[in-house]
């Protein structure tokens, strides 16, 4: 059955965290000799890190990969207390390219930590961001309505709870009742810890799934926030399957799909989705719609350590 539209969700894409992120990492690549290394993927996109990777980037998963005083970015889904005292010990210059809303999700667990307060994350178990935040405080990690059930916290009249920023809404708030219903003094955080860009990006999934046969998810497989759209398309009834690029795409996908929708994860290049649209659109002219992408007017300032270093 031949495509006949391709509906694109608004928004899509990069966020303001991973555009600084990125943003850090060419600056430095433009200031200072390589190589630059950088602990963990800058973000989790494949062809993101190739890129940088050709540059002189080199991604360690470990800080003992670091020669001692040489220049290291934190990626954007920030660091332990644990890590940063690692890289003080060998004298690196640190680059934090942590997104200031993981930052926020951080200054939480350890205010609230000292405030006397029980905390649950809610999260996916070997997570980048979930192992930062959990090396702040101690608290406890769930990632299932069925993991609420076995939970033991000190004070049951005193928990908070605090969560990955990439979830998805609708697992959350399921978790979040169960909580509730197991601790009902219950204390939420005073904003919501899951990200503007990861809300706004499965609404208009939602959106999308009511017009579409089929959607395809442009991102990468350890990317959280690209899985959970896939999932949110899934829960609405529409086949939705994640794919890093164009090449992913399987024919039989498209057999009984008229009008295809495309949306990309928070980390995955505008570049990628576009050449994702040319592959199904086989050079035939089928219209496309969404193409111009909305203006989420959200900004992060560099890290000023960047510009202190390449002053040096």
């Amino acid at each position: 059955m031949p495509i006949r539209k391709i509906i694109l969700a608004n928004p899509r894409g990069f966020c303001a965290g991973v555009v600084r992120a990125i943003e850090v990492v060419e600056r430095a690549l433009d200031l200072l000799s390589t190589p630059i290394y950088v602990f963990h993927e800058i973000v989790h996109n494949q062809h993101v890190v190739k890129r940088l990777s050709g540059r002189g980037v080199v991604f360690v998963n470990h800080l003992d990969e670091v020669p001692d005083n040489s220049v290291c970015i934190f990626s954007a889904h920030g660091v332990s207390p644990a890590v940063r005292q690692l890289a003080a010990g060998k004298q690196l210059q640190v680059v934090d390219a942590t997104c200031p809303l993981v930052t926020k999700v951080h200054m939480e667990a350890i205010r609230f930590t000292r405030e006397g307060y029980s905390l649950v994350l809610i999260g996916h178990p070997g997570h980048d961001e979930v192992e930062g935040t959990m090396g702040e405080a101690p608290m406890h990690l769930v990632s299932s309505v069925e993991d609420v059930e076995n939970l033991q916290v000190s004070d049951p009249d005193k928990v908070i709870y605090l969560t990955q920023t990439t979830l998805s809404l609708d697992d959350t708030a399921q978790i979040v009742e169960a909580l509730r219903a197991r601790y009902p003094r219950l204390t939420a955080p005073p904003k919501d810890d899951i990200c503007y860009a990861t809300q706004n990006r499965q609404n208009a999934v939602k959106d999308v799934a009511r017009q579409v046969d089929l959607l395809l998810v442009v991102g990468s497989s350890n990317s959280s926030n690209s899985l959970r759209l896939t999932e949110t398309a899934q829960a609405a009834g529409v086949p939705a399957y994640l794919v890093n690029d164009e090449s992913e795409i399987r024919p039989e996908w498209l057999d009984q799909a008229e009008v295809v929708g495309v949306t990309a994860g928070a980390s995955a290049p505008e570049v990628i989705v576009m050449q994702v649209v040319d592959r199904l659109r086989s050079s035939r002219a089928v219209p496309v719609e969404g193409l111009e992408l909305e203006d989420e007017r959200v900004h992060f300032a560099i890290p000023q350590e960047l510009v202190q270093i390449a002053a040096e």
